[in-house]
Formats: structure tokens, sequence, C-alpha cells
């Protein structure tokens, strides 16, 4: 699977819509990320998978768990684990910002997509408070409400 979407100088390569569902995103925000070569050959080829990752503050650094990248295939010795902690690259000030709201407002980080910027790769990070399952349910019909307006407003027009 190579990288397949683009968007406003963004080469989507993959997409954490689990997140969406299963939290509210209150805002984003942009990080580097630290990764080493066959990893980006991996991530090339849009072999990542967001998942169950997650963010955390530990000691004034911003790191990224669980976000399995898969091993690239001629990577012999040099592959490293696939879902090893990884360090992101952010601004102390919005590191120290994003931990104030984590320990006292009990919101979350959450990973909500990696794409390419140039030959950059970069981690869009959700600021993101959990949903109940009434809040899903509401959501839910939300959406196949909004389906259904935008189905007869087509079927009138094309009558």
């Amino acid at each position: 699977m190579n990288v397949a979407m683009k968007t406003d100088g963004k080469k989507i390569i993959a997409l954490n819509r689990r997140a969406r569902h299963d939290y509210f995103v209150e805002d984003t925000y942009e990080a580097g990320i630290s990764l080493v070569g066959t990893e980006v050959k991996s991530l090339r080829k849009g072999a990542v998978n967001l998942r169950d990752s997650f963010c955390e503050v530990v000691s004034g650094e911003i790191f990224v768990n669980n976000m399995h990248i898969s091993p690239y295939e001629k990577g012999n010795i040099f592959n490293r684990d696939p879902i090893r902690q990884r360090k992101l690259l952010m601004h102390k000030r919005e590191i120290s910002r994003l931990f104030g709201y984590i320990k006292q407002q009990g919101y979350t980080l959450i990973p909500l997509s990696v794409y390419f910027r140039g030959s950059k790769i970069k981690l869009e990070i959700g600021l993101c408070k959990g949903k109940k399952l009434y809040d899903k349910r509401e959501s839910a019909a939300e959406r196949s409400a909004k389906r259904e307006i935008e189905r007869t407003v087509k079927s009138r027009n094309n009558c």
C-alpha cells in the first residue's frame, strides 16, 4: 500500500479513524517524529497502524506509544521493535501546555494521522476527551440523519 491521499501539501500515510469515534477532539497539534532509516522506508510503503496508540509526557518530553510500524523487509539487523516508544518533536511551551491539560482537566493525547509534509514525517496529535456510549450513539444518529437529508435532496434534484 503506497501513500494514498494528498491534501493541502500533505501526503497522508495513515489515519486513526477510531479516535474520532471514541473521543471528542478539542484541539489538534502537529509534531515531528524521531525515526530510524528502516522505519522511514516502511512509512513510505504505508506500513503503519495507529489504532491503539497514545501519547504521554515524561519529564518534559513527549512520546508516542503503541504506534506499530511494520519492519522493513530488507532491513535485516537494522530493524527496530515495531511498537517501540518514539520521541515526538515539539516546542517546550507546547509540551508544558499539553501536560497541564492532561493533568488538570482529564484530557488525553491521541495520534490522529501520520503524513508527509515535504520530505518530513509529521504526526497530528489530538487533545481529546473520551466519549460515553450515549455520545457515540448520538453522533451516529446525527451522521445517519445527515445522510438521509442528502439523499432526499439529491433525489428531488434529479426528478
